[in-house]
């Protein structure tokens, strides 16, 4: 069996919409697109369209998920290939501040519910009992 060879092309520029989408920073290129017209992505500190160019050592700025992530441009693809094809093709800059911003926020909450074997699913009554327990103990804090 020959060995598959997956050839990139590089471009010069491409659309920022397209770009994001292909190195899978968003999942379909429509949500790519609507990120760039909400104002969410930032090509070199201006608020970019959809169709703004992006080309190689440009600095591209992401609002996705409540992380803000910074991305350098190396290599321009217009085609959607597979992570680990797609990671060469930027640097990712975010400060580790940014990348660790959950952390913080995950530590000390709760397990999840444990129930005995054999004890079924939580009633609705029982539901909102142990909701209210756990906004009681969240606001304790």
């Amino acid at each position: 069996m020959k060995p598959v060879q997956i050839f990139i092309q590089k471009m010069k520029s491409t659309r920022i919409d397209k770009w994001l989408w292909a190195i899978r920073i968003f999942k379909t290129r429509s949500i790519s697109t609507q990120a760039c017209k909400s104002g969410k992505v930032k090509l070199n500190q201006k608020t970019a369209k959809a169709s703004t160019s992006v080309s190689p050592g440009d600095l591209v700025m992401v609002k996705k998920n409540g992380f803000n992530l910074e991305l350098v441009a190396k290599e321009i693809i217009d085609r959607r290939v597979s992570a680990s094809l797609a990671q060469p093709c930027y640097d990712n800059v975010t400060p580790e501040a940014e990348m660790n911003k959950y952390k913080d926020w995950f530590v000390g909450k709760a397990q999840p519910e444990y129930r005995e074997k054999g004890m079924g699913r939580p009633t609705k009554r029982e539901r909102r009992e142990l909701d209210d327990y756990k906004i009681l103990e969240f606001e304790e804090e």
